[in-house]
């Protein structure tokens, strides 16, 4: 889920084309800001319909990162505005590409060890985005989300994964029981965070395949997902805070587990 292809023969701004329609591209989603937008585009498995530039990122972009026979629009803040969400922090660059291939959990491929993150039901992309930008600084190979009371993977949460989206399989599931039961089976420990907990990330005794189930901004874990985990662990922070966003809870748990594993 990376690399992609290479430039076209024109250079800087006069490589610029309106001709290209998205009118029945009906399976697209137009992503934003520079590092999101820069890791579509190396990335085999999107197709890009439509490349926006403003006349300075244009000239910051290095061209390797723009596809062969690619021409990029060379577009002002009124386009942008028009075309993208209200408050869209698109640095210049925006782009319409296709939407990822759905990933499974029976994609993923056999390994020891290794990390997976489930959220139950976190129902915000810049959360969700967070999330995705840790796995993949930390080395985890997944992220599962529900199908339900979770955010699609458009703008926001790509702009928020800052190119993460591009390199951590992001898995949708309907059944989170099922899928962690699934899991399971395949060797792996489902490992519930929460604050009650009695052990510590880093106290427990962790098995090598661990999917780490993490719970919404305001509910936490629900009671079903919560007796589907093997055990729990929590965070050692102060009495003095109840507890950590989830997308910080997740960074921190993920460096520790990438350590702890490793040794």
């Amino acid at each position: 889920m990376s690399s992609h292809r290479q430039k076209s023969g024109k250079s800087g701004s006069e490589r610029r084309s309106g001709s290209l329609s998205v009118k029945n591209q009906t399976n697209g989603v137009w992503l934003y800001g520079y590092h999101a937008v820069a890791a579509a585009l190396q990335n085999p498995q999107r197709k890009i319909y439509r490349l926006l530039l403003s006349k300075e990122t244009a000239a910051e972009l290095p061209q390797k990162l723009i596809p062969a026979g690619l021409n990029y629009e060379s577009t002002g803040r009124a386009e942008f505005e028009q075309l993208l969400p209200k408050g869209a922090v698109h640095q210049g660059i925006a782009a319409y590409v296709s939407v990822l291939p759905c990933v499974f959990e029976e994609d993923l491929p056999e390994k020891s060890p290794s990390v997976i993150v489930i959220l139950d039901q976190v129902t915000d992309p810049h959360n969700v985005g967070a999330v995705m930008r840790s796995a993949a600084a930390f080395e985890a190979d997944a992220v599962i989300i529900t199908e339900r009371n979770a955010p699609e993977a458009t703008g926001a949460l790509a702009k928020s994964a800052s190119g993460a989206l591009e390199l951590v399989p992001l898995i949708t599931v309907s059944n989170l029981a099922r899928t962690m039961q699934f899991l399971k089976d395949r060797g792996y420990w489902c490992v519930g965070m929460d604050g009650s907990a009695e052990k510590t990330l880093r106290d427990a005794a962790l098995p090598r395949k661990i999917a780490l189930v993490m719970g919404s901004e305001g509910y936490g874990l629900r009671r079903l997902t919560a007796q589907n985990c093997d055990f729990m662990v929590k965070l050692p922070i102060s009495e003095r805070v109840e507890s950590l966003n989830v997308s910080n809870a997740a960074a921190i748990a993920l460096y520790d587990l990438k350590y702890k594993l490793a040794q």
